[in-house]
């Protein structure tokens, strides 16, 4: 692709999630996700690949649809109470709405369908954008509104995310799909907790960002697309992938990595506002999501391919890993020990 079109499709993304995230008319955060969908089009469909032509038509047909039920639902708002602030959305119509439209938007059952299909459609870095950058605008929508919304709804949606994302993921063979699982089951734990602590969703959002970036950019610097490739890439880059084994870990919450700090503070605050039976049933789906990622590493690590005389081997990878795996993944795997100081600040 061309810079110059590369360039304009990063300073559009840019443009819209800055213009949602820092938006309190309902319109003007209308135009930031509409913005943020035509920008990353053509980066879907870049490949010309039939596959990632019917991703980009996907994305955008469910997003078309959730924009036009977010301007519906702050159209009834304003229509019953003469309010266009984002932070004031009372009418219960809308509420309803509104929850389809943001759960629409990110992916969370029932409205999942979509986004194994086009991240499977898209490269490694484009998934990226996909699973992080594209879900920040949705996500701050569901922060501002969340007083408004029923708890009860989300914590159903998000114990179907965390179950289906975790089920759903067990026998994929592709990575981009795993990962895309897995991104529905982490919204599972950013649902259930934003109606109780909705900086507590904010700052798993970020940690999962902040994970999902290492793998995402570990598996596109080793180019394994599906796990037969990961089963070899030991030979390309040993460190890297002994790296990945820890970093995969942590998206999966084991202590004493960063993964596990999110899903600590989700069930204390869950048990302290009395739903202790929601933060089991979680707790324990989310050892689904667990024998998945130890299916991914064992992969990428332990095993060797079947047939190691005649399998064709990557050469050893002599080129130094990019600063940016590197940082994301030391920062993926430490900062459990400075839990305090990061709850200080959010």
């Amino acid at each position: 692709m061309n810079p110059q079109a590369k360039l304009i499709f990063a300073l559009s993304l840019t443009l819209g999630t800055t213009l949602t995230i820092s938006s309190n008319h309902w319109i003007m955060a209308w135009t930031g996700l509409e913005i943020n969908t035509l920008a990353i089009l053509p980066l879907i469909s870049k490949s010309h690949h039939p596959r990632a032509i019917e991703a980009a038509t996907k994305y955008f047909l469910v997003q078309a649809a959730a924009s036009a039920l977010v301007l519906f639902s702050s159209m009834t708002n304003a229509w019953h109470t003469g309010q266009w602030d984002i932070t004031q959305l009372s009418h219960p119509t809308s509420c309803l709405i509104l929850t389809v439209a943001l759960a629409m938007k990110l992916g969370l059952v029932p409205f999942h369908f979509w986004f194994p299909e086009v991240l499977q459609g898209s490269s490694l870095i484009v998934g990226l954008l996909l699973s992080t950058l594209m879900k920040f605008p949705p996500i701050t929508l569901l922060y501002l509104t969340s007083p408004s919304l029923k708890p009860s709804i989300l914590t159903t949606m998000a114990i179907l995310s965390a179950a289906l994302g975790g089920w759903m993921g067990l026998n994929q063979t592709q990575t981009r799909k795993i990962l895309a699982f897995s991104s529905i089951s982490h919204l599972g734990w950013m649902a259930i907790i934003i109606a109780y602590s909705p900086k507590l969703a904010l700052l798993n959002f970020y940690l999962y960002t902040l994970m999902t970036a290492a793998v995402f950019l570990s598996l596109n610097s080793i180019k394994a697309l599906k796990l037969s490739t990961l089963m070899t890439a030991w030979t390309k880059t040993p460190s890297l992938n002994a790296i990945l084994l820890l970093t995969l870990l942590s998206l999966a919450g084991l202590p004493p990595l960063t993964g596990f700090l999110p899903k600590w503070l989700i069930i204390q605050e869950l048990t302290k506002q009395e739903v202790a039976l929601a933060a089991t049933i979680i707790a324990l789906l989310s050892l689904l999501g667990l024998f998945f990622y130890l299916r991914l590493a064992y992969c990428a690590t332990i095993t060797l391919p079947p047939h190691t005389t005649n399998h064709m081997k990557q050469w050893y990878n002599t080129k130094p890993t990019n600063t940016m795996v590197a940082v994301l993944t030391t920062m993926s795997l430490m900062l459990l020990p400075i839990s305090p100081i990061i709850l200080a600040v959010v």
